[in-house]
């Protein structure tokens, strides 16, 4: 017995010797085969298909077939492993002609990992010198279900949109029912020219673009034909379209902001997804009629806002249930909820009315972000729903598009406050210590040729600090910034956030700068930069945080956005001494209480408040007049849970900075 075993052993290596010299082995070419396949070879798979798999299926049946099901599908990180025949098993395939591979594939899709098992039978064809072994294919390869015949299908479930809140729970964008407008050709009357424009004139909607959508190929007489939305709250619009008697409208669902253009900036809009970006995403995030955020949070918050489409790979059988290969559910967007009060957003933003300007309100306690405001602004429902102007928009000199709070403006004396604390800290600036300066102008010599610092008012006396910062008087402060030095002041204001990485902050806001290129070499600009002029930009929320660390132990809060961030978060520590902040916050109040205050009529507020004005000169070189931009950041001095720093543009000829004064008096007049 071991003789006779020894020589079957001997007469099979004969054999796989024989095959490995002179011909390849079922195994070798289904190895192949599968390498092919992982590389999605297709062309190359089909030269190993058996003559009657060829017959049965020519090239486009096979290559075409894959292609566009593994592109349809996003097939990725396909992997296919088969299981090697043993010694016997690859004896035995060579003796009859014909060997079986069961093998597996695995794949990523849209839809989620699809795996199967299947078996590959390879037989040997071709005449005696030239024979070879071929794949007997099917349809079952690419999906075991669709073997014996089927559809390959997609099934989608859209997600819920997230919905945007404030801080009190009132929706600043939410999904609500809208009506879709509509047309039933055969309701046009005797004059449907005449219908579609009145038509047009309600809705927004052209005369060519009604037109268009009625001379679809699908629309018949008695169809309902949509040519736009419209929110309920178009009460009038909508009833005036109705006693038209052509029109007719339907409830569906659409994105509302009920506070309109007093959030349009902040909150931002959606729209359908461009050609542009839709190349520009994932397989199977959004389709050609998916809507996507633009501007505001709707943009910033887009990924968690959008949800996850519910996706669903079936196989459809004439009368049976469909196989589903693949499936991922549906997953709704995620609400945001913000630190914002709406209510106090909108009256900020009312209280504008036809002025251009900026506000940021903040808890100067906590950090909490209250209202961005941005004036003059447009109307997102009238964006996503009207039929919106934008050439107009652009042209506006007003410039609505514009995000005036996200932007950086010249602080003017607003910023003393903070020069003060660089000196205060420095030793520049010794409480109590008066300077003697006389007149209202005041050149530091024949080096700044015609330039002079020019300030509102007179002391009696030597100004110290205390007055200076009441009466806002730049002579004092250019002085003590020359006296500093450009080294000390720069680095006095990066330490209160100027350059660097900008505000920690949720919504990109444009880093504030000291100067243009964030040093400062001549000194006619030192002067400028000390009391909030010159090349210095700050952003309305950078000013008021500017202002958190004289009510926070010298501590400059991190400001937030979202509800679910901690507040009272540190942003820059120990800037101010307590001392220091005593006698701050005492000039600040008698910026108020003070009848030579900038801010004296505040006063008229209802409850007692503390701030700084600043009237920032944008008028060119050597200009008499020019563009003013009116500050007041303010704050109620017994319980500062409120801070308002605003900005109103083009004051010069309504007062400076006292217009700015009014409006915010007005403001906490209606939230005391």
């Amino acid at each position: 017995m071991k003789k006779i075993a020894i020589s079957f052993s001997i007469f099979l290596f004969l054999i796989l010797a024989a095959c490995s010299d002179d011909e390849v082995t079922p195994q070798e070419r289904f190895d192949t085969y599968v390498k092919q396949w992982n590389q999605q070879k297709f062309n190359e798979m089909y030269d190993t298909l058996s003559q009657k798999s060829t017959d049965t299926y020519p090239t486009k049946d096979f290559v075409d077939r894959y292609k566009k099901i593994y592109d349809d599908l996003g097939v990725s990180d396909l992997k296919v492993t088969y299981e090697k025949l043993d010694e016997e098993s690859l004896k035995n395939a060579m003796d009859e002609g014909k060997a079986t591979f069961p093998f597996s594939v695995k794949m990523q899709t849209i839809a989620g990992p699809i795996s199967f098992d299947y078996d590959a039978t390879l037989i040997l064809e071709g005449e005696e010198d030239k024979q070879n072994w071929y794949v007997q294919w099917d349809p079952g390869f690419i999906f075991p279900a669709i073997k014996d015949g089927g559809e390959i299908r997609f099934q989608t479930e859209s997600p819920e949109r997230g919905e945007i809140y404030d801080r009190n729970q009132q929706a600043l964008a939410k999904n609500d029912t809208v009506y879709e407008i509509g047309i039933v050709p055969e309701k046009l009357g005797d004059n449907p020219e005449k219908m579609k424009e009145k038509i047009s004139d309600l809705t927004g909607v052209s005369i060519d673009d009604i037109n268009s959508r009625l001379n679809a190929d699908w629309v018949k007489p008695n169809l309902f034909v949509p040519i736009a939305k419209m929110p309920k709250t178009k009460e009038k619009i909508l009833n005036k379209l109705w006693e038209l008697g052509s029109v007719s409208g339907r409830e569906v669902i659409g994105r509302v902001y009920p506070y309109g253009k007093a959030t349009a900036h902040l909150v931002g809009y959606v729209g359908k997804i461009t050609a542009e970006q839709l190349e520009k995403q994932e397989p199977g995030t959004y389709s050609a009629n998916d809507i996507i955020g633009y501007r505001g949070l709707e943009q910033l918050y887009e990924e968690q806002l959008k949800g996850q489409k519910g996706i669903k790979i079936v196989v459809s059988k004439e009368g049976e249930e469909d196989i589903v290969l693949a499936e991922t559910p549906v997953k709704d967007g995620e609400d945001i909820v913000t630190t914002i009060n709406a209510e106090l957003q909108k009256k900020i933003f009312n209280s504008y009315g036809e002025d251009a300007g900026t506000t940021a309100a903040i808890n100067p306690e906590t950090g909490e972000t209250l209202a961005l405001v941005s004036s003059p602004a447009f109307d997102p429902n009238e964006i996503l729903y009207g039929a919106p102007n934008w050439e107009a928009m652009e042209n506006d000199p007003q410039h609505p598009t514009i995000n005036r709070f996200a932007a950086t403006f010249v602080p003017g004396s607003a910023i003393k406050p903070v020069t003060a604390s660089i000196g205060l800290q420095n030793g520049s600036i010794v409480p109590g210590e008066g300077v003697k300066i006389s007149g209202l102008t005041w050149s530091n010599g024949e080096g700044w040729g015609n330039y002079k610092v020019r300030r509102v008012s007179e002391s009696s006396g030597p100004v110290d600090i205390m007055d200076a910062l009441i009466r806002s008087d730049n002579i004092y402060f250019a002085m003590k910034g020359i006296e500093m030095g450009s080294e000390a002041l720069v680095s006095g204001f990066q330490q209160f956030g100027f350059g660097g990485d900008g505000i920690p902050f949720e919504y990109p806001i444009e880093k504030s700068t000291v100067a243009n290129d964030g040093t400062i070499n001549d000194e006619v600009l030192l002067a400028d930069t000390s009391y909030g002029q010159g090349q210095m930009q700050m952003s309305a929320l950078h000013l008021a945080m500017a202002y958190t660390p004289f009510l926070n132990d010298g501590n400059m809060l991190k400001p937030t956005l979202l509800e679910k961030e901690e507040t009272g978060q540190i942003w820059k520590e120990n800037l101010v001494t307590t001392e220091q902040i005593a006698l701050i916050q005492d000039a600040l109040r008698q910026v108020v209480t003070s009848p030579k205050g900038t801010a004296h009529s505040a006063e008229e507020a209802g409850i007692p408040l503390s701030g700084k004005t600043g009237t920032a000169e944008l008028k060119k070189a050597g200009e008499d007049s020019g563009q003013e931009n009116g500050w007041f950041v303010a704050y109620p001095t017994e319980e500062p849970n409120i801070l308002i720093a605003m900005m109103i543009e083009h004051t010069e000829d309504k007062g400076g900075s006292h217009y700015t004064v009014e409006k915010v008096t007005d403001i906490f007049k209606e939230i005391r």
